[in-house]
């Protein structure tokens, strides 16, 4: 499977981005997410397969991190992309806090993107 169809998926995105920078183990990715630790294995599995990501083994643990060089032009909009939406998403906190609302301003965005004309 070729690297776009693979970060096509929505959950291995937010996966890639979680171990941009860090190494996590598998558990401790698995615990960030609202399904089984077998669903996050396997979309482990697809991006180590792809050559998205790195694994190095320690003892029992697996321990994953994004291979940005592997992924050349790629990775590039994979940062530019995340960079827009922390941007809109800094810009919605600051809209919410001008007008005093209480309301969680990630929680708005994932509307909006749910209902654009929310």
């Amino acid at each position: 499977m070729d690297a776009v169809r693979v970060v096509a998926e929505p959950r291995r995105r937010a996966i890639l981005w979680l171990i941009w920078d860090e190494e996590l183990s598998a558990g401790e990715i698995a615990e960030r997410f609202d399904v089984t630790f077998g669903a996050v294995s396997q979309h482990l599995k697809v991006l180590r397969d792809a050559g998205l990501v790195t694994l190095r083994q320690e003892g029992r643990k697996r321990y994953y991190r994004a291979d940005q060089d592997a992924m050349g032009p790629l990775a590039t909009y994979l940062q530019t992309m995340w960079a827009d939406r922390l941007d809109a998403l800094a810009e919605l906190a600051e809209q919410a806090e001008r007008a005093g609302s209480t309301e969680d301003p990630e929680r708005a965005a994932r509307a909006r993107q749910a209902d654009p004309r929310a």
